[in-house]
């Protein structure tokens, strides 16, 4: 996580005092791709009320 959050202030142009904003931006990115990185997107999901057959 630490490199990221180096990357994510470099892309920024490397702001002063700004470091606990990049960490905690990426933690969030980190985690959410962690949670279910090949969960279907919600519209690839079949409809819930199609009946089948």
């Amino acid at each position: 996580m630490r490199d990221y959050a180096h990357l994510l202030w470099e892309r920024e142009g490397k702001p002063e005092g700004r470091d606990a904003e990049f960490w905690h931006a990426a933690e969030v990115e980190l985690n959410a791709e962690s949670e279910s990185p090949d969960a279907p997107a919600e519209t690839d999901q079949p409809n819930k009320t199609t009946i089948p057959g």
